[in-house]
Formats: structure tokens, C-alpha cells, sequence
């Protein structure tokens, strides 16, 4: 969903030709499936359609982009061994690697990782909508306002 509400904001503000985007996961255990259901509806009643079929994040990824957004401190953990890889690869290009609440101006250190609400109800999609639409939006702010004005990311 962070995706495609990140490129929903992209094209709110004329900034589609100017940053990439792209979401991958720590495992391939989902590749190639679409969202989840609930997913799915959540983001429709935001008028965000999501399209892109998961896929595993690859060591290429760490000289294609500029930051790699982590959801949780787990994934931060596997993130941070795979840029490990990649530097042993020979892949030097490596990106900034943040955490997606880190732009959510109300989470605190309690609560700094994006939850996962595949085991609860409807209603934790909507508030992960509600974390990743203030995050997305304070990360492109952020953009905006360094990586932008110097070049395109």
C-alpha cells in the first residue's frame, strides 16, 4: 500500500517523471501475488488503485536506489544484511536505508515500526493506511525539500 499511495502523491504534486518508485519485500515467500484482499479495498476507498505484484528485494536494488524505506525493525535487520551483500558484490551505490515511520510525525519509539494487519480486522488496514499516507507524504516533503532540489531521485 506504501507504494501505491506514494505514487498517488507523486502524481498529486506533478512529480511522477522526477522520483521511482517501486516496493520489493525481505521475502519472496508472496512473489508475483497481488495484495491482499483487505489491502486492496482499503486502498480503493482512498481512490489508490494497486496494481503491483510483490517481489523480493535484490542486491541490484541497492545501486538502482537512492533510499530503501523499511517498514519494521525486522526487515531493517534484513535490509541492512543484504546492503552487507551487496557491498561484498561490488555494489557501492548503496542507498540511505530508513524506517517508513520515521516520516510520521506521530509515531514515538514505542510504536516506530508500520504494523502488520494480515491476523487482525478491516479496521487495521485502514489505520495502516492512515500511518502510511503520513509517512509517504512527510518522505516526498523530505524529498522535496533536499534530494530534489539538488537532482532527481
Amino acid at each position: 500500500m506504501a507504494e501505491g499511495i506514494f505514487r498517488t502523491l507523486l502524481q498529486e504534486r506533478g512529480l511522477q517523471d522526477k522520483v521511482v518508485a517501486d516496493s520489493a519485500g525481505t521475502s519472496g515467500f508472496h512473489a508475483g501475488e497481488l495484495p491482499d484482499s483487505r489491502m486492496l479495498e482499503t486502498a480503493r476507498a482512498h481512490n489508490i488503485e494497486l496494481t503491483h505484484r510483490a517481489r523480493k528485494l535484490s542486491i541490484e536494488d541497492f545501486a538502482r536506489f537512492q533510499y530503501i524505506i523499511s517498514m519494521d525493525s525486522a526487515n531493517l535487520e534484513i535490509i541492512l544484511a543484504l546492503q552487507k551483500k551487496a557491498l561484498q558484490a561490488g555494489i557501492i551505490a548503496t542507498p540511505k536505508i530508513l524506517m517508513m515511520r520515521s516520516f510520521d510525525p506521530e509515531a514515538s519509539e514505542y510504536d516506530a515500526d508500520v504494523p502488520d494487519p494480515y491476523y487482525g480486522e478491516h479496521d487495521g488496514f485502514e489505520y495502516v493506511y492512515d500511518v502510511l499516507y503520513r509517512s509517504c507524504s512527510n518522505f516526498l516533503d523530505f524529498l522535496e525539500n533536499t534530494a530534489l532540489k539538488a537532482r532527481t531521485v
